[in-house]
C-alpha cells in the first residue's frame, strides 16, 4: 500500500489556485474585492496583453502593516473572520484567505503598501516563495502587480482563450463590481487605454450610462421594495428595451455579484408577457441579513445559498411589476403620430427623388450597334446568328423601330429615372462574351461529361435533393394551404414556407456579397457597453458583408451609414436585434454567422399569417419547389406535411 504523506505547502497552494484562479479575470476579481474590503474609495485596474503579461490593482484603502505582509500571503490567513460564529455573519467580499496565496503560487507578485501615506513596504513573491521585502515610499493604500500568470503551470496556461476573450472576461467582471458599488470610483485600463471609468458618486444610473451607454440609462426604471428580511433597490429597462441573452442581468447580494437562476426568473416574471422571449437589462442590489446568506459554498463565491429565497423572489417580481405599471400610467393612453423632423423629411425626399445618378455621356461617346443585344432576342447567345437569318422582314422592321425609340430615350434624359428600366448599356455585351460561352459549354455537363459526385448519405438527404413535387392547390384554411400530388395530400404552413423562401433569398445575397443598401443622410448612432463594443470592433468586416456600413466612432460608439434593404420595419430596432444576435452567438466561422443572421432576419420579416390570393398561393407552391429545404424553415419548424393514401386509410380505419 502506498504511504500516506502530507503535501508540501507549495503544492497545496497550487491546488487551491486551481479552484480560485481560473484565468486573469479571476485575479482581477480577487484583488478588487480585497481593495473594497480595505475601505477603498478609488480603485484603478491596469492590464497588459489582456492580463496575460501583467495585472496591476491600486487602491487608496487602509493598507497592510509591514509585519502583516507575510501573513497576508499565507494560506487561510485573514483579518475578516475570527471564529466559527463569524462564518455565518460575513459582511465582506473575501474571507477565506486564499486569494493572495493562490495568486502568488502561480505568478510573480509584487506588493507596495502603506497604512499612513508616509512609509511603505515593498515585497515580492514567486511560486509561493518570498523573494524580498524592503522599505519604500508610497501614498496610503496598496498596489499589487501580478506578472507572468501560470508561468509555472503551463497546463493551465494552455487552456486559456484568446487574448481578446480574456480581456472581455476582465471587462465583464469589473463592470459587475462597478454596478454593485456605485460609491467607489473604478477605472479599468488595457495597454494604456481607459476602457471604463466610474465617478464613484453613488449614482447607479450614471454607472449604467458609463457601462451600457447613455441611451440605455435614459430608459431604465427605478425599482424599490423591502420587507423585514430584504431591501431591494435597482434599475430595470423598459419592456421595449431588451437583449437576446441574460448577460445584461446583474444581481448583487450585499455588494457581491451572484448567479441565481430563481432570482433571475423572478425578475422576468415581473415583466409578464411583455418581453416576447427576450431579456431585459437590469441591475438589482439586494441587502440582506448575513445570517440568511451562506456564501461559503463555492471557491469563487459566485454561487450562494439563500434562506427565504421564495420570499425574495416574490419581492423582486412585485417591485418590477410596480415599476412597469408606473411607467404605463405615466404615458398617455392615446398618442398622436409624432411630426417627422427635418432629417426624416430630407431622407424621405432623398428616397423618392427619381433623378439621383448623373449618367451624362461624353460628347464623343457612341454605342456600336453590333454590341447592343436585343431584349426580345433568343436567350441562347450561341445560336444568335442562325435565328437572325430566319427572322422575317416584318420582325426586322419592328426591331429597327424599337432601336430608334431606345436611342431617343437614352439620349434625352441626363439622369437615370429610377421608375423606368435601363435600356442602354445595361445590355451591352463584351467582345469576349462568345469566347466565355464557348469555354463554359466545353465543360461538363454541357459537353456530356460526368457530373460531380455528391453522395447521398440517407433517405432524408435524398428526399431533400428531389425537392418538393409540383403541387396542385386545393385551397387554404386558417393560414394553412392544402394541395395534392399523385393522390397524396399535402398540408403547408404558409409562415414556415415563406420564412424558408425569405431565408434562401437573404442567405444567397449575403454569400454573393450582393447586398442592396439604403443610404442614410445622417448616420445612426449605436452605443454599447465596453464588453460589446470590444467584440463588435473585430466584427466590422463581417458587418459590412451583412450590408451594415458601420464605423468605429470611439467612446464605445459605432456609426451606421447604410443598412441592407432586406431589413424590414423599424431600422434601429432591427439592427439592434441583429447585433445582439451576433454578440450572443457562439459561432466562430463567418458562414455559420451568415446563416444565423439570415434565419433571424427571415423570422423577423415573416412574423404572421396573411390571407393569400389564389395566384399568390399557387406562386408560393411553385417557388417552394426549388427551396433549399422546402419541408422546414431555417429554425427547424415543419413547413410541409404529406399524407399518403395509406396514411389517410389508417386515419379513417379503412380495411379493418
Amino acid at each position: 500500500m502506498a504511504k500516506i504523506h502530507e503535501l508540501s505547502e507549495n503544492l497545496t497552494n497550487q491546488i487551491a489556485a486551481g479552484e480560485v484562479i481560473e484565468r486573469p479575470a479571476s485575479v482581477v476579481k480577487e484583488l478588487v474585492e480585497n481593495a473594497i474590503d480595505a475601505q477603498a474609495s478609488r480603485i484603478r485596474v491596469e492590464v497588459q496583453h489582456s492580463g496575460l503579461k501583467q495585472i496591476s490593482v491600486q487602491d487608496n484603502g487602509s493598507g497592510i502593516a509591514p509585519d502583516q505582509v507575510d501573513l497576508a500571503f499565507m494560506r487561510h490567513a485573514t483579518s475578516k473572520i475570527q471564529d466559527e460564529h463569524d462564518l455565518f455573519n460575513i459582511a465582506t467580499l473575501g474571507f477565506r484567505g486564499e486569494a493572495l496565496a493562490s495568486i502568488a503560487a502561480v505568478a510573480h507578485v509584487e506588493i507596495l503598501t502603506s497604512t499612513d501615506g508616509q512609509t511603505a513596504t515593498r515585497a515580492a513573491f514567486a511560486g509561493g516563495v518570498k523573494k524580498f521585502q524592503e522599505d519604500a515610499g508610497s501614498a496610503k493604500g496598496t498596489k499589487i502587480t501580478v506578472g507572468d500568470i501560470f508561468y509555472n503551470t503551463p497546463a493551465r496556461l494552455k487552456y486559456l482563450k484568446s487574448p481578446k476573450t480574456e480581456l472581455l472576461k476582465i471587462v465583464d467582471i469589473v463592470n459587475r463590481i462597478a454596478l454593485g458599488h456605485p460609491e467607489i470610483s473604478l477605472t479599468l485600463a488595457s495597454d494604456g487605454k481607459v476602457l471604463l471609468r466610474t465617478p464613484g458618486n453613488g449614482n447607479l444610473k450614471q454607472d449604467v450610462a458609463n457601462i451600457y451607454g447613455r441611451k440605455v440609462a435614459e430608459k431604465m426604471l427605478t425599482v424599490e421594495n423591502e420587507d423585514p428580511d430584504f431591501t431591494l433597490y435597482g434599475l430595470v429597462s423598459e419592456a421595449n428595451l431588451t437583449r437576446s441573452s441574460r448577460n445584461f442581468i446583474s444581481i448583487l447580494l450585499n455588494g457581491r455579484y451572484i448567479k441565481n437562476y430563481q432570482l433571475s426568473s423572478a425578475l422576468l416574471d415581473g415583466y409578464g408577457n411583455k418581453l416576447g422571449g427576450k431579456y431585459p437589462i437590469a441591475v438589482l442590489a439586494i441587502e440582506a441579513d448575513p445570517l440568511l446568506v451562506d456564501v461559503n459554498v463555492h471557491p469563487t463565491k459566485e454561487e450562494v445559498r439563500l434562506s427565504k429565497e421564495k420570499e425574495l423572489s416574490r419581492l423582486i417580481t412585485s417591485a418590477v411589476t410596480e415599476a412597469l405599471m408606473d411607467e404605463d400610467e405615466a404615458s398617455p393612453l392615446f398618442q398622436l403620430t409624432p411630426f417627422k423632423d427635418k432629417t426624416q423629411l430630407d431622407q424621405l425626399e432623398f428616397n423618392l427623388k427619381p433623378n439621383v445618378v448623373d449618367t451624362r455621356r461624353p460628347d464623343d461617346f457612341q454605342l456600336e450597334v453590333s454590341q447592343v443585344a436585343e431584349p426580345e432576342g433568343k436567350t441562347d447567345i450561341t445560336n444568335k446568328k442562325e435565328t437572325e437569318t430566319k427572322e422575317t422582314k416584318e420582325t426586322v422592321e419592328k426591331k429597327e423601330n424599337k432601336k430608334e425609340e431606345k436611342e431617343e430615350k437614352t439620349s434625352a434624359p441626363e439622369y437615370v429615372d429610377l421608375n423606368q428600366v435601363r435600356e442602354d448599356d445595361q445590355y451591352v455585351l463584351t467582345k469576349s462574351w462568345d469566347q466565355h460561352v464557348k469555354e463554359q459549354t466545353a465543360l461538363p455537363p454541357f459537353a456530356g461529361g460526368e457530373e460531380a459526385a455528391s453522395p447521398v448519405t440517407s433517405k432524408a438527404d435524398q428526399l431533400l435533393r428531389q425537392h418538393l413535387p409540383a403541387l396542385r392547390l386545393l385551397g387554404q384554411m386558417g393560414g394553412y394551404l392544402l394541395a395534392e400530388h399523385g393522390g397524396d395530400l399535402y398540408l403547408l404552413d404558409q409562415v414556415a414556407a415563406r420564412r424558408r423562401l425569405e431565408y434562401d433569398q437573404i442567405l444567397a445575397s449575403l454569400e454573393k456579397d450582393e447586398n442592396y443598401q439604403q443610404g442614410l443622410l445622417e448616420p445612426l448612432v449605436f452605443d454599447f457597453s465596453v464588453y460589446d463594443y470590444q467584440k463588435l470592433k473585430d466584427q466590422l468586416p463581417l458587418l459590412r458583408q451583412l450590408g451594415l456600413e458601420m464605423e468605429d466612432f470611439g467612446q464605445n460608439t459605432l456609426l451606421m451609414h447604410s443598412y441592407p434593404t432586406w431589413l424590414k420595419g423599424e431600422v434601429t430596432v432591427q439592427v439592434r436585434e441583429l447585433l445582439d444576435q451576433l454578440l450572443s452567438s457562439r459561432e466562430n466561422d463567418g458562414k455559420s454567422l451568415l446563416k444565423l443572421v439570415a434565419a433571424k432576419a427571415a423570422e423577423s420579416n415573416v412574423s404572421r399569417r396573411v390571407n393569400l390570393t389564389g395566384a399568390e398561393a399557387a406562386d408560393l407552391l411553385i417557388r417552394l419547389q426549388t427551396a433549399s429545404d422546402p419541408y422546414r424553415d431555417a429554425s427547424g419548424q415543419v413547413a410541409v406535411v404529406r399524407l399518403s393514401q395509406n396514411d389517410l386509410s389508417k386515419l379513417f380505419k379503412k380495411g379493418k
